[in-house]
């Protein structure tokens, strides 16, 4: 069974840097769609930063230029690059891989 593990999450400050890793266990990440989610206090889930079938990535505009996504397929492991974060930044993200698998997410706070 395949599954999706996040770490990384935590406290930071406005401004701050944060790398969050996806870890593949019992088999490696589609060829397909994969990448972040999250999901905010009061928010529904919302897309962040995917890696389409083609190898290209997909930014929310808001994030562009501070987020950036990755993956290292030796690893079996997808990253989440979190630059000069903003208070709204706060939210629970999630790993995502086609078709429909999700990761538990992990916690990232920002705050002074």
């Amino acid at each position: 069974q395949v599954q999706l593990v996040e770490s990384g999450g935590g406290l930071v400050q406005p401004g701050g840097s944060l790398r969050l890793s996806c870890v593949v266990s019992g088999g490696t990440f589609s060829s397909a769609t994969k990448g972040w989610y999250r999901r905010a206090p009061g928010n529904q889930r919302e897309m962040v930063a995917l890696i389409t079938a083609n190898g290209n990535s997909e930014i929310l505009d808001s994030l562009k230029g501070r987020f950036t996504v990755s993956i290292d397929n030796a690893k079996n492991t997808m990253y989440l690059q979190m630059m000069n974060v903003k208070l709204e930044d706060t939210a629970v993200y999630y790993c995502y891989d086609f078709p429909g698998r999700w990761g538990k997410g992990t916690q990232v706070t920002v705050s002074s």
